[in-house]
C-alpha cells in the first residue's frame, strides 16, 4: 500500500483557498509547473478532475468540491504540527551529552554550571568526564569540550580560551638536582610523563630564536591524569608539564615554580567541538554561547 499523495493535498488545498494556480505557488514558495503536475499527479491518482480550468477562470468540479474540506483539514494540521515542532527545537530543552576532560570539567566548568541549569531549568547534560578523547558522531555526544593545540578537522570548534603550558618544579627539586637552562638537559632529569597526550608523550620547545628542541620525558611516574602527576611534583620528585588552568594555583602560591621560561611548548586552547553547526538544537547553542561568555576571560591566566 502506497502512501497518500500529501503534497498534492497540500497543493490543492492551496489552490482551491487562492483560487489560483499561480498565487498557490506563489504562496508555497514553488513553481507554478511544480503545482500543476501535483495537481495533474492528484487528479490521475484519484482518477477524476478536480478542478475545471479555463483561461481566466479556475473553479472546483463537484468532486473537487466534496474533497476540499479535508484537504484543508490535512494541510492546516500538518502546517500546526510543524510550527510545534519548530516551537520545541527553538526552545532550549532537553538532554545534553557532554564530554569533558576530568580535571578542567571539575574545576572549571562543575563550578559554574548552577549558573547555566538556573538560567535554563529545561535542559539536563550527561557530562562523561574522560581525559581520552571520544568519537562524539561514533559514541552519540552532542558536544565536547577540547583542550588541544588544534581542534580536530572533521569537527566544527568554537575557541573559548587560551591555554598555555608550563613546565613545573617544586623549589625542593631545584635545589636538589639543579635548574635545568636548556630542554635538551632534561635527558638527566626525572620527568613526569602524561598519557593522553595527542599523537604522542613528547615536549615540543621552541624559542625566539626558532630553535627546537623535542624532549621524550622520563621519569618515575606517568599517568592518564596530569592531576596524579601532581602530588609528585610538590614533594620534589619530579618535573611536570601542566596546562595553564591547572598550574595557576602552584604558581600563585609559589609551591610550583616555572623554568626554562626562555622556551615555550606549542600553545592551545579550550574549544567548544560538535559534529555540525547545521541545524544545532537550541540546547547546544546556548550551552555553547554560555561557556563562550564564562570562560572567554578566564582567572588562570599567568604574565609570561
Amino acid at each position: 500500500m502506497s502512501l497518500p499523495d500529501f503534497e498534492g493535498l497540500a497543493m490543492f488545498a492551496k489552490v482551491a483557498e487562492e483560487r489560483s494556480f499561480a498565487r498557490a505557488a506563489k504562496t508555497l514558495g514553488v513553481s507554478v509547473p511544480t503545482v500543476s503536475r501535483a495537481i495533474s499527479r492528484l487528479e490521475d491518482r484519484l482518477g477524476a478532475r478536480l478542478f475545471n480550468r479555463t483561461s481566466r477562470q479556475l473553479a472546483l468540479t463537484d468532486f473537487g468540491l466534496r474533497l476540499v474540506d479535508r484537504a484543508q483539514r490535512i494541510y492546516a494540521e500538518a502546517e500546526a504540527a510543524e510550527n510545534a515542532a519548530r516551537e520545541l527545537s527553538s526552545q532550549p530543552r532537553g538532554l545534553i551529552r557532554l564530554a569533558v576532560p576530568m580535571v578542567f570539567g571539575r574545576q572549571w566548568l562543575a563550578p559554574i554550571l548552577p549558573d547555566f541549569f538556573e538560567t535554563y531549568p529545561d535542559v539536563s547534560i550527561d557530562m562523561h568526564m574522560s581525559d581520552a578523547v571520544v568519537d562524539l558522531v561514533g559514541e552519540g555526544f552532542d558536544a565536547a569540550l577540547r583542550i588541544a593545540v588544534l581542534p580536530d578537522s572533521s569537527l566544527v570548534a568554537k575557541r573559548l580560551a587560551p591555554v598555555a603550558p608550563f613546565i613545573l618544579a617544586a623549589p625542593s627539586y631545584l635545589e636538589k638536582y639543579g635548574c635545568p637552562q636548556h630542554p635538551r638537559e632534561l635527558a638527566a632529569h626525572h620527568c613526569l610523563g602524561y598519557a593522553y597526550r595527542p599523537r604522542q608523550d613528547i615536549w615540543r620547545f621552541g624559542n625566539k630564536a626558532g630553535e627546537e628542541e623535542i624532549v621524550v620525558p622520563t621519569g618515575p611516574l606517568r599517568a592518564t591524569n596530569s592531576e596524579a602527576l601532581i602530588p609528585m611534583a610538590l614533594r620534589g620528585l619530579g618535573i611536570v608539564e601542566l596546562p595553564e588552568f591547572m598550574a595557576y594555583e602552584y604558581l600563585v602560591d609559589g609551591r610550583l615554580k616555572a623554568i626554562l621560561t626562555d622556551w615555550s611548548l606549542p600553545k592551545g586552547a579550550v574549544y567548544f567541538v560538535t559534529p555540525s553547526a547545521r541545524a544545532r538544537p537550541a540546547k547546544v547553542e546556548v550551552l555553547a554561547e554560555f561557556l563562550a561568555t564564562r570562560l572567554s576571560h578566564p582567572t588562570w591566566r599567568w604574565p609570561q
